[in-house]
């Protein structure tokens, strides 16, 4: 028998492309099939598989990327980098990409192959998409991702009347013609300038709904002349099956808030991200493109985007990092970068007592928290491996702080200081620190907010665990965030209970508690010892939050929570 030909090596790196192409499009298929299911689960009000189907999206690109490196490997029998071959497959996929309408997220998964095939020294523009390869520009001019709608002056709520319509919506609406008369009423400002003659005017919608949880929202802007003004319309399904439109959100820090790191990934089915991403960066103009395409669940090219820019930062700055400003954690070892707006966190190699816990419950409790519904209260992280930083960039008392806390986790490589796994999440003002330098009224926005915060995370079926004002933050729009995620659990996980009262004068004045505590007991009235021990701050949160000292307060607040549509 004649002994087969060996490939040649174009034809060889033409079928590598080609595998891992056919590896992203087979994803990014499953990720729009779940993806369109959104909008038949809120017409039919099933909450629980529309969260179940948000959480289990997440894990849908580590999934896909695992079955194309098994293909790689028993296909083509990979196993040492061939520098020539590999820079001849990128080559080649670039090519594939040449009318493929996700192009960028392509490569972002051409990327994630590659890095888990070979060594970190091979992670540069050579063999991998450092810089994009292909322009993401007018991709949906073809189809555009948004519909244009022309209001009428003569009858101004029949516009919001045909773009509510054109989405298909199949339940019955509460009452459609009161809706858009509200709607034209309150967005009538914008559309009507002073300036005569009148501007051209035109409403610009993306075509297809933003699903999250309980509500659809429509996103949009008006065109008035040369002016933009964005805008949310947030749709929400009654108990009897019937829609209405809730609001019209025409605020910018509002409209953040709903694009906000601290929410769950919206289902919005599209072709085209590239288009979504366009879109709303002129409605969110404060956020990044890694910010959009993160919101919208494609959150591995939030990365990708993300690391770009923190390596043109890098390249483009010259302070040092440093020890993050606030009390030193037991569990994390945290610095930044001060001219750059996020936060570094490495697990340490060890936990001092009184942590009970292992490495592996840290990334479990970080993945729960990604896959959670955040309700505007928890970080979202970026997580990475294998991050190289400069060394000399380095401040003495940090890399001494490195070394004493996650030596295992850090190697140094010539001038580069290695950290093999690391969280990145946006940098926030401490709560403690905020405080302390708080006026009357500072102070009083804070603690409501953080009573809040403790509250919002109880209806969502989160319990914080280690709720000192340390492991709080404020966010650049004044929201109060937790971010300490090593302790938190379910609500239906703990045990509330009164504080039993003392027996004697001398239980009471004892080092050590006079009754039994078990690891899930969680004891209400200790919030005024241990989270507001200030009398300031007593003061004020007994005010606005005396609540959450009492035992039926949280009592009431888990048995709501068992019903959360993520319970």
């Amino acid at each position: 028998m004649a002994k087969s030909a060996k490939p040649k090596p174009e034809r060889l790196s033409e079928r590598i492309a080609q595998a891992i192409l056919s590896g992203f499009d087979r994803h990014f298929q499953l990720f729009r099939e779940t993806t369109r299911q959104a909008q038949v689960w809120f017409e039919q009000r099933d909450w629980q598989s529309e969260a179940r189907a948000r959480r289990e999206r997440i894990d849908f690109y580590d999934q896909r990327v695992s079955e194309a490196l098994a293909t790689l490997r028993d296909t083509f029998g990979l196993t040492e980098l061939d520098q020539n071959l590999w820079q001849d497959v990128k080559r080649r996929y670039m090519w594939l990409l040449y009318e493929h309408r996700q192009p960028e997220l392509a490569e972002s998964f051409y990327n994630s192959v590659f890095c888990n095939l070979f060594d970190r020294r091979y992670f540069n523009n050579a063999h991998i998409f450092v810089k994009p390869g292909v322009a993401v520009d007018y991709l949906d001019m073809e189809a555009p991702v948004h519909h244009s709608y022309y209001p009428d002056p003569e009858n101004p709520s029949a516009v919001f009347r045909t773009l509510l319509e054109s989405f298909g919506l199949r339940p019955p609406w509460r009452d459609l013609e009161r809706d858009c008369a509200l709607l034209a009423e309150r967005f009538r400002p914008q559309l009507e300038p002073a300036t005569k003659p009148a501007p051209f005017v035109q409403i610009q919608v993306i075509d297809k709904l933003f699903f999250r949880n309980k509500a659809a929202y429509v996103i949009g802007r008006a065109v008035v002349g040369n002016d933009l003004h964005p805008f949310s319309i947030p749709i929400l399904i009654d108990e009897t099956g019937h829609l209405s439109a809730d609001a019209l959100i025409t605020d910018l820090n509002q409209l953040a808030l709903i694009f906000s790191f601290t929410r769950a990934y919206f289902m919005v089915d599209t072709e085209v991200p590239s288009g979504i991403v366009q879109f709303l960066k002129t409605v969110l103009p404060s956020k990044s493109d890694a910010d959009l395409y993160t919101s919208i669940g494609f959150h591995k090219q939030g990365k990708t985007l993300f690391y770009r820019d923190f390596l043109y930062h890098l390249q483009h700055s010259s302070d040092s990092f440093t020890i993050a400003p606030g009390i030193r954690g037991m569990v994390m070892c945290v610095f930044t970068l001060p001219s750059y707006p996020y936060v570094f966190k490495v697990i340490r190699d060890k936990f001092d007592a009184p942590k009970d816990i292992t490495r592996d419950d840290v990334k479990a409790q970080y993945r729960r928290v990604k896959a959670h519904d955040r309700v505007g209260r928890l970080a979202d992280t970026l997580e990475f491996s294998q991050v190289a930083l400069p060394l000399a960039r380095f401040d003495p008392e940090l890399l001494e702080e490195l070394r004493a806390g996650i030596a295992g986790s850090i190697e140094i490589e010539g001038d580069m200081l290695i950290l093999r796994h690391v969280y990145i999440e946006r940098r926030m003002q401490p709560l403690n620190l905020y405080i302390a330098d708080a006026d009357d009224e500072q102070l009083e926005q804070s603690i409501i907010g953080y009573g809040n915060a403790i509250k919002d995370l109880a209806a969502a079926n989160i319990f914080p665990g280690d709720m000192l004002l340390k492991n709080f933050g404020l966010t650049r729009y004044g929201y109060v965030v937790f971010y300490d995620y090593d302790e938190i659990c379910l609500m239906q996980d703990i045990n509330i209970r009164a504080m039993p009262p003392p027996r004697s004068d001398l239980e009471a004045l004892g080092a050590e508690p006079w009754f039994n505590v078990n690891p899930n007991d969680f004891f209400p009235a200790q919030f005024r010892q241990f989270a507001i021990g200030d009398p300031r701050l007593k003061e004020c949160f007994l005010r606005h939050h005396a609540d959450l000292l009492e035992p039926d307060t949280w009592k009431h607040m888990q048995q709501s929570a068992r019903h959360y549509l993520q319970a």
